[in-house]
């Protein structure tokens, strides 16, 4: 295992905290504590850029507080952030750069979260593989309490300081975890945790966690773990009990880390094994209901009768999260239920063109120009019920909705199939 000695001198790049900026800027992000916009700090780029520099060459930069920012959980809870000042953004990233290749060789094949090259579709793909292919149908489901809020830092530069030796680096490290966070207008310590947020945090989480998943690994256990989901997977129900009781062990004690075990339970994929926002089964992959409920409910609430915008509007803004969340759960199999919403999305729109043709009168003019004959029936434009009236689909057809640039569910393709690719690229 290689071990690197000097690399604070690379943090005194022009250029690398140039390529850093890039980043942060494509990230966007909200200001910190000093409210200095990414659009400000890049006013001046040049300049905000040497002024790093010489600080970290006089060893006279030190990382501001965190901004407090809570966003509200599924569950009812609350997930705490931490947003830093964009030059904190800046050199976090140039840092993040640095150390990432070094430790990356060393990740676990099964760890996907937060790496390059990796996503949420990779491991979806791996737990799915481990299912069918080799028959581990009793699966542990772990959830971590707070896992980022939790990370012991004397645990996180020992971890670091098995392949960094530098110790301006590992300083300049523990800056940062010790930074502390503004609440409110008052400086609170961290003596534990790497606020979520941070730019570095994911690396940090993955460098503390590693420790998991090679422990899980000397033991023969097969794992997929994202962030802090985990998944262990096994042939029989009493090897899952077994495998709960080790990994609850290597987490609480060697980890310090809070096991959720009001969440944290084992499943059986004929059930369904909830990961990542899909159940994977025995034989299928399907969305989980509440994410398909969550969904319908944003697409509900852009596409009230009374918006008074443009169809065309609508659809525009429709299909941002159309799009977004087909190329997401097109991994599962989801054809059907992805036709339901594409026609039931279809009414919802036919009923807002109709509340904006007021009157009849323009349905029936509307009807002729597509070539049909009358007579019509006058129906009430503003009624749920008649959206879905034979009248209403032929004035707009499915394909009428395409040529308005409508995304259109039922023709995206849905369902995994192994390739012999991903099979090597997950192994």
């Amino acid at each position: 295992m290689r071990v690197y000695y000097s690399l604070y001198g690379h943090l005194l790049n022009k250029e690398r905290l140039k390529q850093g900026f890039k980043k942060v800027w494509k990230s966007k992000g909200a200001a910190g504590i000093d409210q200095q916009s990414l659009h400000d700090f890049a006013l001046n780029l040049s300049d905000n850029l040497d002024q790093l520099i010489l600080e970290l060459k006089t060893k006279q930069y030190r990382p501001q507080p965190v901004r407090r920012v809570e966003i509200p959980k599924e569950d009812g809870g609350v997930r705490l952030l931490g947003i830093p000042t964009v030059r904190d953004r800046v050199v976090q990233q140039s840092l993040n750069d640095l150390l990432t290749p070094i430790f990356e060789a060393q990740f676990h094949p099964s760890n996907f979260g937060y790496r390059p090259r990796r996503s949420c579709h990779d491991a979806i793909n791996k737990a799915t593989m481990f299912i069918r292919r080799y028959g581990l149908n009793h699966v542990v489901d772990m959830d971590l309490s707070k896992c980022f809020d939790k990370l012991d830092h004397k645990f996180i530069l020992r971890c670091i300081r098995k392949r960094v030796k530098d110790s301006s680096l590992l300083e300049l490290i523990k800056q940062f975890l010790e930074s502390g966070v503004m609440i409110n207008g008052h400086w609170q310590a961290t003596t534990i945790g790497s606020p979520q947020g941070g730019v570095i945090s994911p690396l940090i989480a993955n460098i503390y966690l590693d420790e998991f998943d090679q422990e899980m690994r000397k033991r023969g256990h097969r794992i997929v773990r994202y962030a802090d989901d985990i998944l262990i997977f096994c042939r029989s129900r009493k090897g899952a009990e077994n495998a709960l009781i080790q990994a609850t062990k290597i987490l609480e004690k060697r980890l310090k880390l809070t096991v959720n075990t009001t969440k944290s339970h084992i499943a059986h994929s004929d059930e369904g094994v909830k990961f990542l926002g899909v159940e994977i089964g025995t034989k299928y992959t399907r969305v989980q209901s509440k994410k398909l409920t969550c969904f319908k409910a944003k697409l509900k609430a852009m596409t009230k009768r009374n918006g008074g915008k443009p169809l065309r509007d609508v659809i525009k803004q429709v299909n941002l999260i159309l799009r977004g969340f087909s190329q997401y759960f097109r991994i599962a199999n989801t054809k059907g239920e992805f036709k339901k919403i594409a026609s039931w999305l279809r009414r919802r729109l036919r009923s807002i063109q109709l509340k904006l043709w007021k009157k009849p009168s323009r349905l029936h003019r509307w009807l002729k120009q597509m070539g049909y004959k009358p007579p019509f029936n006058y129906i009430k434009m503003s009624s749920w019920k008649n959206s879905a009236s034979p009248l209403a689909h032929h004035a707009m057809t499915k394909q009428w909705f395409l040529e308005q640039g409508l995304v259109d569910l039922g023709h995206v393709a849905t369902g995994y199939v192994f390739s012999e690719y991903t099979e090597w690229k997950c192994a």
